[in-house]
């Protein structure tokens, strides 16, 4: 599987926790609500350079390459510690 593929699926996986998140945001408290607010933030600039490395995969560099996985990575944690405080 290319870095590609790894981001793509990266991607579906932190879709999958985000819309978990959603359907029980109703039940959080401030607090949680207040990092669902940084998260989402964090996720549009995910999803823009995840978009700008597909379409322009042959020119994406690496730095650019890790650092959209290091921000995915830290998404997926953040968005997984708030479906875990709200279970």
């Amino acid at each position: 599987m290319g870095f590609q593929d790894d981001l793509k699926q990266l991607s579906e996986k932190i879709k999958q926790y985000r819309d978990e998140a959603r359907v029980q945001m109703h039940l959080a408290r401030e607090d949680v609500k207040d990092e669902w607010d940084d998260l989402e933030k964090d996720w549009e600039r995910f999803r823009g350079k995840l978009d700008g490395i597909l379409h322009g995969a042959d020119d994406a560099s690496k730095e650019a390459r890790q650092t959209a996985h290091k921000l995915g990575e830290d998404l997926k944690s953040g968005y997984q510690n708030i479906r875990s405080r709200l279970k």
